[in-house]
């Protein structure tokens, strides 16, 4: 499960309208426990996807490195990383789970359907090893 504040959610899909028709991106932070990713930060970070920004993300590694240790100085964690789908299902691609190596992260997707946020979805990513991984459905709270 999911649990962020209306703030955060509202965020992130407010991302994903302002960086339209390009694919926004962020790193959630919270804690992690029990299968419970608790939100208490998203990070904005940039798209250094050039080539193809509208069906594409990539966080630049140094930006992510500089993200994590800000976060670690705070004592959160990064618990999820959140993107946008501009005028397609907020369902992961092929693409997506290819680049998601994070277990145990959540990866959130929004669709933003001509300009305007639509569906939110989650979904945790499983396993112990790129054999064994899976997205599996994740259940958002919005508190």
């Amino acid at each position: 499960m999911l649990v962020l504040s209306r703030d955060i959610y509202d965020q992130l899909r407010k991302h994903g309208e302002s960086t339209y028709p390009h694919e926004c991106c962020g790193v959630l932070l919270g804690k992690s426990d029990n299968g419970k990713n608790t939100v208490v930060e998203a990070v904005p970070a940039g798209n250094t996807r050039t080539d193809s920004a509208h069906n594409r993300y990539n966080i630049a590694p140094v930006e992510l490195v500089r993200i994590q240790r800000q976060a670690r100085e705070r004592s959160l964690d990064i618990v999820g990383f959140y993107h946008s789908h501009p005028d397609h299902p907020a369902q992961w691609s092929a693409t997506d789970f290819a680049e998601a190596h994070w277990f145990g992260c959540s990866y959130v997707i929004t669709a933003v359907q001509e300009g305007q946020a639509a569906i939110t979805n989650s979904f945790l990513l499983t396993g112990s090893s790129e054999e064994d991984k899976q997205f599996e459905n994740e259940r958002v709270e919005v508190l």
